[in-house]
């Protein structure tokens, strides 16, 4: 219990800590992300992995906490795939390349034994998807990190429920750097988790659900399975619609400020983890989910009808097709980090710019 609370606190103060100096170091060298007219840094991600590794990790290596085969496993491939998301990060990955990696990453940590070969194929392809559902998410300040906090927590509750401490400790450590990052992370945003981080914290919780719930039956397990994740699959089945299209930018074009997006889809999250805990728990039957896919039906129908995107304003930056048009003697605007700090030159920018 002690250590807990110490590896919670150490968690937390520690990926603050690296995300204030890592955006100090993205701004310097020009490495950010276009939102809209502001500008943001990336690798807030790495702020997460090394928050989580070096907590988890040092309980590990002392013995006082240790890990277990299972979630070492998962900390290490989720490690491996944060290094391809920060390359993506960094440079132009291709979505396939991505994709694949992330199932090779999955496909070394899925419980074999526990789930059969088809059920190991599907658990592979499950978490892959929720991975990328997490992505998706990562398109309004906060919205990831909020997520990704509530589903730790309840999968945590999961996991020391089945006698599972290892998985129980790397859940909670995670959600606590993912709260220290979210000091830095919360709209206005001065630093964003980028691929690194949302592959990472999506990877990580995905691949601990199939981990928590691979020896379960199969219809609580899915209903499960399916509540923790809810959130992120209405976000991507409405990104699927194309740019504008997700759930953070409905909210925003409905009139919510952006911390009020981060609140309503938190408070959606907690709703569908709450179902999910009570069912693993066995408060509750199976068919508790059905009441989390009646919501989810509506969300994806109701955004369907709903408009898909609104025309963007001209970024002041000159885009691949030339400059934009603005009106005669305009001075142009300069783009800002939320607290004014100076960018570098446009010359010196790697600008990730992301549709939708």
């Amino acid at each position: 219990m002690l250590y807990g609370i110490v590896a919670a606190i150490a968690a937390l103060l520690l990926t603050a800590a690296l995300a204030a100096l890592l955006r100090m170091f993205a701004l310097r060298f020009g490495v950010v992300e276009r939102r809209r007219l502001r500008v943001v840094p990336l690798l807030g991600g790495v702020a997460v992995v090394g928050g989580t590794a070096l907590v988890a990790g040092a309980g590990e290596w002392t013995e006082v906490a240790p890990l277990g085969a299972d979630a070492g496993r998962l900390l290490v491939a989720g490690i491996g795939v944060a290094l391809l998301g920060l390359v993506a990060d960094l440079r132009a990955v291709p979505l396939a390349v991505q994709v694949g990696g992330v199932g090779v990453a999955a496909a070394l940590t899925v419980p074999y034994g526990e789930l059969g070969l088809l059920g190991g194929v599907l658990g592979v392809a499950w978490i892959v998807f929720v991975t990328f559902a997490f992505v998706s998410l990562d398109h309004a300040d906060g919205v990831m990190g909020t997520v990704g906090v509530v589903t730790a927590f309840a999968l945590s509750g999961c996991a020391a429920a089945e006698v599972m401490d290892g998985t129980a400790a790397l859940l909670s450590v995670l959600a606590a750097a993912l709260t220290g990052f979210l000091m830095q992370g919360r709209p206005p945003a001065r630093i964003v988790p980028g691929r690194c981080g949302a592959l990472f914290a999506g990877f990580v919780l995905a691949g601990a659900a199939v981990v928590v719930h691979g020896g379960r039956e199969t219809g609580s397990g899915v209903a499960a399975l399916f509540s923790l994740t809810a959130v992120g699959l209405v976000d991507l089945a409405l990104a699927a619609r194309g740019p504008g299209g997700h759930l953070a930018h409905r909210l925003r074009r409905g009139g919510l400020t952006p911390r009020g997006v981060m609140v309503v889809i938190g408070a959606a999250a907690f709703g569908g983890a709450l179902v999910g805990l009570l069912i693993d728990l066995g408060w509750v039957g199976p068919s508790a989910a059905w009441w989390v896919a009646g919501v989810v039906a509506v969300v994806v129908l109701v955004g369907g009808v709903g408009p898909g995107s609104r025309p963007r304003r001209p970024y002041p930056f000159p885009s691949p097709g030339g400059s934009a048009p603005r009106p005669p003697n305009a001075r142009r605007a300069r783009p800002q980090t939320p607290d004014g700090l100076k960018i570098p030159p446009p010359d010196r920018l790697r600008i990730h710019s992301r549709t939708g």
